[in-house]
């Protein structure tokens, strides 16, 4: 069964933590200096938090997340069909784990992932740019200098 993603971008992870622990009633399942996911079952849904330099704060990405390899293709024909550049990342280590994954954005800039899981890392990973996806600039953080270098390029967009 294919579980909605959201991942949010906050200032203040102990707080952030606090907060969401009350939200939907339980601890994270994973919990790391900068990350923190929840998977839940009601609702279902994958979300997580994380406090990165440079990062927009607030709703970063949202997405499908597929429990199995069909279910990723499925997915990914429908990233396919909806009319914009898709931007295939392939396997790639994020947020803690190994996953198969690809992007969009829609007309209106929100970034959407489609991904499966297989894997488990000790790190959080390069991050993805984001906002060159969307067709806007990136974000800046006069605080972080090495926000825009720590940032992952995007890979080649395809119609």
């Amino acid at each position: 069964m294919k579980r909605f993603h959201v991942h949010v971008g906050v200032s203040d992870m102990e707080r952030s933590i606090a907060f969401y622990s009350g939200l939907f009633g339980t601890r994270p399942n994973v919990i790391k200096p900068d990350y923190a996911k929840w998977m839940l079952d009601d609702p279902h849904v994958n979300f997580a938090i994380s406090q990165k330099c440079g990062a927009a704060k607030g709703i970063e990405h949202i997405g499908i997340e597929a429990a199995n390899e069909s279910e990723l293709v499925e997915v990914f024909g429908r990233l396919k069909d909806a009319g914009m550049p898709v931007l295939d990342e392939g396997t790639d280590n994020c947020c803690y784990a190994q996953s198969d994954k690809n992007w969009i954005a829609d007309p209106d800039g929100v970034i959407w992932e489609a991904f499966h899981t297989h894997g488990q890392t000790t790190t959080y990973g390069d991050k993805l740019d984001h906002p060159a996806l969307a067709g806007q600039d990136a974000v800046t953080d006069d605080a972080c200098p090495f926000a825009v270098a720590a940032t992952k390029s995007a890979p080649t967009l395809r119609a």
